[in-house]
């Protein structure tokens, strides 16, 4: 048998087991995918797979906004 049978072209999930939906962006805060996302992942094209793995950076900063705290306090 031929390895190449068994090798697979497909982009690796983004998943890094932290899987927790941010209640207002709606995103996972492990791999900023949205529920859609993840759940059709496996169905997912090569090429939506790829759109979806170039789009993942540009929405780690809407996570990384302070929601409360002493800091927020003291900036009013």
């Amino acid at each position: 048998m031929k390895d190449d049978v068994w090798k697979r072209d497909e982009i690796a999930s983004p998943c890094v087991k932290l899987c927790v939906v941010h209640p207002e962006e709606r995103i996972c805060v492990g791999c900023y995918r949205t529920i859609d996302e993840i759940s059709q992942w496996s169905r997912l094209s090569h090429e939506d797979r790829a759109a979806v793995m170039a789009e993942l950076p540009s929405r780690a900063p809407r996570l990384a906004k302070r929601r409360g705290g002493r800091m927020a306090r003291l900036e009013r």
